[in-house]
């Protein structure tokens, strides 16, 4: 028996009936078409799958869409703003952060949260943050830089008030 859910996905509230059983994820990618989220292990250890919701990162394949009912997401589509990449995905552009890119878009929103937690963090801050987020193909290093990047892009938007 279907369930009606109302989602606010990327500032866009969808109305919707689904199955109790279907995945965050998959309704994300399968019900919205929003594809840029992705589904990795679906046990919640690589995060290829997070997304923000209500303000925090989640794994979105280790929690059902019916969860979500009246909830806010944003998922990595939502991160640019009228045509412009987010800091962070700027960081990640330009310091090499990526290579297969499977694992960018989970990494990204973690990273987000990381700065909206601390507009400052350290190294080791920062791979902490990232624990729950894997990546095969780079070895973190670019991972890190690229969110200092984004950090130091974030405080000069702060500063000129952007």
């Amino acid at each position: 028996m279907k369930k009606p859910i109302t989602v606010t996905v990327n500032g866009v509230a969808h109305h919707d009936e689904v199955e109790p059983r279907l995945l965050l994820v998959h309704y994300i990618r399968d019900v919205l078409g929003l594809t840029g989220t992705h589904v990795g292990c679906e046990t919640s250890i690589c995060g290829a799958c997070t997304v923000i919701l209500e303000g925090q990162a989640a794994k979105s394949c280790t929690m059902f869409a019916v969860q979500a009912d009246g909830e806010s997401v944003t998922t990595i589509e939502g991160m640019a703003a009228s045509g412009d990449l987010h800091p962070v995905q700027e960081g990640f552009w330009e310091q090499h952060g990526l290579q297969c890119g499977y694992c960018t878009p989970g990494m990204i929103m973690a990273a987000a949260q990381i700065l909206d937690r601390n507009p400052d963090p350290t190294d080791a801050e920062i791979r902490h943050g990232l624990e729950g987020n894997l990546c095969r193909c780079t070895g973190y290093q670019h991972i890190v830089e690229a969110v200092q990047n984004a950090a130091r892009k974030m405080k000069g938007q702060e500063a000129t008030g952007d």
